[in-house]
């Protein structure tokens, strides 16, 4: 309070410079610790990458230089703060990539968010919660709010007979469609370990990007319906195999028939979707190629089948045939500095071996 009470941080200027701010007179040491101090380092590393041209992954150059970037991408980086006589730290960065980027403060060893910040990442587990930092480009990003219809997220109980107890789930339906009475296609996203249910809407923007997806008519209007991937909370001690299992019984027998009943939305399998990220993504090839007769398209983002699908997916490659037959998409993403890589590699090269 003040002298400090009208601190801003972080600061972005018009060059997208970022200026970090924290009011710790008795403090003797401060940094920041942020996702966007890697990006020189990662970009140096790429250009090494590169400079090998076709060398395969096996190279022992590149799969070093690969090891060091997925590693880079994976931390963060830190930089040391420089102090006033007023006791205020300040670290201002040159001009920094458009994106969201996760941060905090290192004051005398102890981690702490921006005060002065209010947009936070949290998380499901015990993790570090997060301080956010919104660089905006130029012109309005993908996930930023734009002049077009929007739609709304209802926040939705339902019971669960799978779990015994009230769950939550989200539910985005688009804009209009309160006022027509034409059914709509669902799909269904899970998130990653560290989220629930409330992270696609609130860290992630999907309701903005959808609608700026349908007014620009690369997406068709749907309902998309974002529950908790865990059974049962994630501290609970709850096996890993139960949490699994317990929630493909509440996916399918609890949220989904939730969802029919609740929305005017198709009942059959072709309009219906399942995708995930990361550990989200891992119970989608797990539980969609399994369930034909419930999910027509299959979405797996930043994910594998494990470190051996030709063994957790063998009943999957056997149904090579009726997998092609009834599914109308099975994609899987991942970017080449993601930890995961190799294991989706892996995993993609698996289905394609059984000819899926």
């Amino acid at each position: 309070v003040g002298a400090f009470a009208n601190i801003k941080s972080p600061e972005v200027a018009a060059n997208r410079n970022v200026t970090f701010r924290l009011a710790a007179p008795k403090a003797s040491s401060v940094s920041v610790i942020c996702e966007c101090l890697t990006l020189e380092e990662a970009a140096k590393l790429r250009q090494q990458i590169e400079k090998l041209g076709q060398r395969p992954d096996t190279d022992p150059e590149m799969a070093r230089l690969n090891r060091e970037l997925a590693k880079v991408r994976s931390s963060q980086g830190e930089r040391a703060m420089t102090k006033d006589p007023s006791g205020m730290w300040t670290l201002t960065l040159p001009a920094v990539e458009a994106d969201l980027y996760e941060y905090h403060f290192n004051v005398d060893s102890f981690e702490m968010l921006d005060p002065r910040n209010r947009v936070v990442k949290y998380n499901s587990r015990p993790n570090l919660v997060e301080s956010v930092l919104d660089v905006p480009n130029g012109t309005p990003m993908f996930y930023d709010v734009k002049q077009v219809p929007h739609g709304s997220v209802d926040i939705r109980l339902y019971d669960s007979k799978a779990t015994g107890t009230t769950r939550r789930a989200y539910v985005y339906t688009p804009a209009g469609y309160h006022k027509s009475t034409a059914k709509l296609p669902v799909l269904y996203p899970l998130r990653g370990a560290d989220g629930d249910q409330t992270v696609w809407t609130t860290f992630g923007r999907m309701n903005t990007i959808v609608d700026n997806l349908i007014a620009d008519k690369k997406a068709a209007p749907m309902i998309i319906v974002t529950p908790a991937a865990y059974a049962y909370d994630p501290t609970s001690g709850v096996a890993g195999e139960k949490q699994r299992a317990d929630f493909e019984k509440d996916l399918l027998g609890d949220l989904i028939p939730f969802v029919q009943a609740n929305y005017r939305v198709f009942a059959d399998r072709d309009h219906r979707a399942l995708a995930g990220l990361s550990m989200g993504g891992s119970l989608t090839i797990n539980i969609a190629p399994r369930h034909l007769e419930t999910f027509s398209r299959v979405g797996v983002f930043s994910a594998g089948g494990g470190q051996n699908p030709a063994e957790s997916l063998k009943d999957v490659g056997a149904n090579a045939k009726n997998v092609n037959a009834q599914l109308k998409l099975f994609w899987i993403g991942i970017g080449t500095d993601d930890p995961g890589f190799t294991g989706a590699k892996r995993t993609s090269e698996y289905l394609n071996s059984v000819g899926i």
